[in-house]
């Protein structure tokens, strides 16, 4: 009969055994664990294929500062004055904002909202130098202003084309933050959306606005929305106040043309059909009966203008402008706006469900 001395002995041998047969078949990379020199706490071997990346202390982001530093000499910050005349008396108001030189010789883009009413708009240079500057030209629809100052040899920035925008795209706002003073306020966020139409509180509409969630505060208007290029992409334009991280910025494709027009003509010239219209839903067209769910509604014609003299009637349904559908007012204008004035376009349109044609002959929009 075995006594308990040698039932106690055999077993740990055994234990033994096995314990130095797991340590020899355990891979070379794992280290042995100082507090246990026998091994035994191992439970799983490490693969040989596991590749272990840096430690999380050691990564490093890529840095900004050489987009900030190439863009930086083309963004000016704007202060203004304005005189509020009272009954009794009258007060002068400032404000503030941003702007980008596009031109050597002292042409500079900023958003009208930012000189509205100023009686004197100057214009603060990176370098520190000031200027007091001209108002070239303005235009209210698109919200943008050209200004000049007498300088030369200004540094000035890059207008990206947006058709290969892409939402998710990675991109930097520059501008007169606050108005603090110091370098212009930079901060970083993503396109979006693309395409965008907002309504102001005054009912006005402003189409083709790139969204992104960087921070555009106020002074932040008319300063460059930025890609990782180093080119301006947008305009800093207007944010929602009642969200968080909603702002939008006028296209640079959109704004390039604008800003050739007004440097050179000083006012936008638009070619007008003399008609208003809405956006047509499926659920109006559903309410109306109609049998096409999108184009643009007619509301209202200008007596005598184009549209009306081409056979248009309220409550008609545009379909098409030389066959490039119009299936909102957002697509309609941009349509609209890419012709010349004296420009004939044949226009598609669909009344109680029967599809007509017209020519209209574009004239200039009044300033």
């Amino acid at each position: 009969m075995i006594s308990y001395t040698s039932l106690f002995i055999i077993l740990f041998t055994t234990l033994m055994f096995v314990s130095c047969s797991l340590e020899s078949e355990l891979p070379e990379q794992v280290a042995k664990n100082p507090d246990d020199p026998q091994g035994l706490l191992i439970k799983t071997p490490v693969s040989n294929n596991l590749v272990l990346g840096p430690p999380s202390s050691e990564i490093q982001l890529p840095s900004l500062s050489n987009i900030v530093d190439k863009v930086n000499p083309a963004v000016v910050s704007i202060s203004t004055k304005s005189l509020t005349r009272g009954f009794f008396y009258n007060s002068m108001g400032s404000g503030a904002g941003s702007g980008i030189i596009v031109k050597e010789n002292g042409f500079i883009v900023t958003n009208y909202h930012v000189i509205k009413n100023a009686s004197e708009v100057k214009v603060h240079l990176p370098n520190g130098q000031s200027y007091t500057s001209k108002i070239i030209g303005i235009d209210y629809i698109s919200d943008l202003a050209v200004l000049k100052i007498n300088a030369s040899n200004l540094s000035t920035a890059k207008f990206a084309n947006t058709e290969t925008l892409r939402v998710g795209d990675w991109v930097l706002t520059i501008g007169n933050a606050l108005a603090l003073k110091g370098n212009p306020t930079v901060t970083l966020g993503i396109v979006s959306g693309i395409d965008r139409t907002i309504t102001t509180s005054s009912s006005q509409q402003f189409y083709n606005l790139i969204q992104t969630d960087a921070a555009i505060n106020s002074g932040n208007s008319g300063g460059p929305l930025v890609n990782m290029a180093g080119e301006v992409i947008g305009i800093n334009h207007a944010i929602i106040r009642q969200a968080e991280g909603v702002g939008f910025a006028i296209s640079s494709s959109a704004a390039s043309p604008i800003i050739d027009s007004l440097i050179k003509y000083g006012r936008v010239i638009r070619p007008l059909m003399g008609m208003s219209g809405f956006d047509l839903s499926p659920a109006t067209a559903n309410e109306l009966g109609l049998k096409i769910t999108e184009g643009v509604i007619v509301t209202s014609l200008t007596p005598d203008g184009p549209s009306y003299k081409a056979g248009l009637q309220v409550g008609d349904v545009m379909i098409s402008m030389d066959n490039n559908p119009t299936p909102d007012v957002a697509t309609w204008l941009n349509i609209l706006w890419s012709y010349r004035v004296g420009d004939k376009i044949t226009v598609q349109y669909s009344r109680q469900n029967t599809i007509l044609t017209t020519i209209v002959t574009l004239v200039e929009r009044p300033q």
